[in-house]
């Protein structure tokens, strides 16, 4: 097994991405490589991904998804080509020893199917010793919860959408 640490963001609350967002920002700020892959993601227009020119060479995002979002009880066989390309994708990015490299999403894409949990924990194996990798998304495997050196699950207690106050720019995306 690889030395590198995992660290696991999950729960129904907000703040997963955000989270490894934040870790993001922290590494890039001693000037080390950051690799970010987005799974089930097309959004030019998030944050993260406009800042990525300003924020080169040492941050780099990519995704793999298609502009709608994906009904996860029906995922379409587009969902599970891109899945699987960033997924291959991130096995070529660990080998660059990255001190982050963040799996967005990754976690609803085992959780539905849309990636095999088998196939993440081989990812997961080889991880090198300066990198930390980032695994996010709601209901995450157990098998991978059991694999990660941390952690955290966020929990729902209030929102702002509960008073009907929209997403809001530079916040949620």
């Amino acid at each position: 097994m690889g030395k590198g640490m995992v660290y696991l963001y999950t729960g129904e609350g907000e703040g997963k991405s955000t989270s490894a967002f934040g870790l993001a920002l922290r590494a890039v700020g001693h000037g080390y490589k950051v690799i970010i892959i987005q799974f089930m993601k097309d959004r030019k227009y998030i944050g993260e991904y406009k800042i990525k020119d300003r924020l080169s060479p040492e941050y780099e995002i990519y995704q793999f998804g298609r502009k709608e979002f994906i009904n996860l009880k029906t995922p379409e066989p587009e969902d599970y080509k891109l899945a699987a390309e960033a997924l291959e994708f991130a096995k070529k990015a660990i080998q660059t020893g990255p001190r982050l490299l963040i799996l967005d999403e990754i976690n609803l894409a085992a959780h539905f199917g849309i990636l095999k949990t088998e196939d993440i924990l081989k990812l997961l194996e080889d991880i090198p010793e300066e990198t930390t990798l980032v695994l996010t998304g709601r209901r995450a495997p157990k098998e991978l919860i059991e694999r990660a050196d941390l952690v955290t699950e966020m929990r729902f207690l209030k929102h702002p959408y509960e008073k009907n106050i929209p997403a809001r720019e530079g916040v949620e995306y």
